[in-house]
């Protein structure tokens, strides 16, 4: 029983840390993260990445379809070099004024 108790009172902290953390924003555009979070990997799996980084779906899938996985591993694993890439800067201009959950299709580019 005591087990119990502590387990309930060690998720309650948790909650209360979490609702008292700022709210996370992505790690490409800036912009408060919404409803949807996916992860990625600044340096490829397929590299041998194992650091993660929350961003919007759309910010995710703007990264990949801008450079290859090759090339974000060599080139582009700092978001402040990722961020001024010619193609990614131009959306995250475009980006910027949008609520956190926009959606819209993703043109492939590479």
């Amino acid at each position: 029983m005591v087990g119990r108790v502590k387990r309930k009172a060690g998720l309650a902290a948790a909650a209360e840390r979490a609702a008292a953390a700022p709210p996370l924003s992505c790690a490409l555009c800036e912009r408060p993260l919404g409803v949807k979070v996916e992860w990625h990997h600044p340096v490829p799996k397929s590299e041998g990445g194992r650091e993660t980084a929350p961003v919007h779906p759309i910010c995710h899938r703007t990264i990949h379809a801008t450079l290859t996985n090759a090339e974000l591993a060599r080139d582009y694993s700092d978001f402040a070099v990722l961020r001024a890439h010619p193609d990614v800067a131009r959306f995250l201009r475009w980006i910027a004024g949008k609520p956190a959950d926009f959606h819209a299709p993703t043109r492939v580019g590479r």
